[in-house]
């Protein structure tokens, strides 16, 4: 006997280290989950080269072994198994055993000597946050990175640490996201691009924590320590693009109106617009918001009124319907404020109520020329 572990508790934390295995890898040893038994601590590690993350284990063992073992094997056991205590002993012909209640199985096993080790985050400057904040952060900002491989700085999430607040940014050069907190104080500025892949997988594990995560980085790489879990991934080399200019400051129409039911007819008016512009027209007049769409092609068009209050000129202005039900669907406010300048700025979208002290969301979208 190795070691003796909780079937459901071991599922549990292996299904989120999956979550970093490609479904095809360059290197087999890849498709492996790390196992590093020290008496009654399992340590279990999944890599993808870019990204290493591990999860630290109670388990009854007086044991020392190391070993690798196919990641997908394990998993699509362990979902099967009702909870009750499994035994893993590693054999001399490099397999492991698995007993359980009725049962056994044995898995082939591969040398750890081969599994990369995850990078040592030297020389790293420390920032603490909340779970729950960061986790927020996240949800905030990741829809709005891109996918452009020739600007790879934009595939992934601005993190900036000043002297009064932290900054979390993501845009794709048509919508930009900048996430604010207050209550984050850094005793040194700092700034990195985190790529989206690890934060996805951070954001899963940290909903409902209520844990403090310590954020350790350099240049080159970050670590994420929390509970029993720590995350080491490669930064995105490059430099962020100057994100506040192109927030414009000078928005002295507002419109302030129900986010739901703005959503709600976004959506339903997205139907009739084009297929390929996505277009949607917003016509402002007086207390009143006119949502139209049509696409020429295929003879179809629809439009909606709705009361809003609205403070400025009247004013008719096209956007993408798809960045509107994105940004719409990832605010949680009852009501939201949509300032504008000119048909050809940028709309500046915010939350008008639901945010913590400290916190500010502010959202941008590029607009569309309006067709006659």
């Amino acid at each position: 006997m190795n070691f003796i572990v909780s079937s459901s508790y071991m599922f549990q934390k292996l299904q989120v280290l999956g979550g970093i295995i490609n479904n095809s890898n360059t290197l087999a040893i890849l498709d492996n989950f790390l196992f590093e038994l020290d008496h009654n601590k399992l340590k279990v590690s999944a890599s993808d080269l870019e990204t290493t993350i591990s999860s630290t284990l109670e388990v009854e063992s007086e044991s020392k072994v190391e070993f690798a073992i196919p990641a997908k094997i394990l998993l699509d056991t362990l979902k099967t198994f009702p909870e009750q205590p499994l035994t893993f002993k590693v054999k001399d012909n490099n397999t492991v055993e698995i007993s359980y209640q009725g049962g056994k199985s044995e898995v082939a096993s591969v040398s750890a000597e081969d599994f990369p080790n995850a990078v040592e985050v030297e020389d790293a400057a420390t920032t603490k946050i909340m779970a729950a904040t960061l986790a927020t952060a996240i949800s905030n900002t990741i829809f709005a990175t891109g996918n452009d491989s020739l600007r790879p700085v934009m595939n992934g999430v601005f993190f900036q640490f000043l002297e009064n607040d932290a900054r979390f940014v993501g845009t794709d050069a048509h919508k930009l996201v900048k996430y604010t907190r207050e209550d984050i104080k850094s005793d040194q500025q700092a700034e990195f691009i985190m790529p989206k892949k690890p934060l996805n997988l951070l954001k899963n594990i940290l909903i409902g924590s209520e844990d403090d995560i310590v954020i350790e980085y350099n240049e080159t790489n970050a670590k994420f320590s929390f509970e029993d879990f720590e995350l080491n991934c490669r930064l995105i080399d490059g430099k962020y693009p100057n994100y506040e200019a192109v927030i414009p400051t000078e928005n002295p129409n507002k419109l302030i109106i129900d986010r739901q039911q703005f959503l709600n007819t976004v959506k339903r008016i997205s139907i009739f617009a084009n297929k390929t512009t996505h277009q949607l027209k917003l016509n402002l007049s007086g207390a009143q918001l006119k949502i139209s769409a049509q696409d020429v092609d295929y003879s179809s068009s629809g439009e909606e009124r709705l009361d809003c209050q609205y403070n400025g000129d009247d004013m008719e202005i096209g956007f993408n319907s798809r960045f509107l039900i994105e940004m719409l669907s990832n605010l949680t406010s009852k009501d939201v404020q949509l300032a504008m300048s000119m048909p050809n700025r940028a709309g500046i979208l915010t939350p008008v109520d639901g945010l913590e002290d400290g916190e500010k969301v502010t959202m941008l979208v590029m607009p569309v020329m309006l067709g006659n």
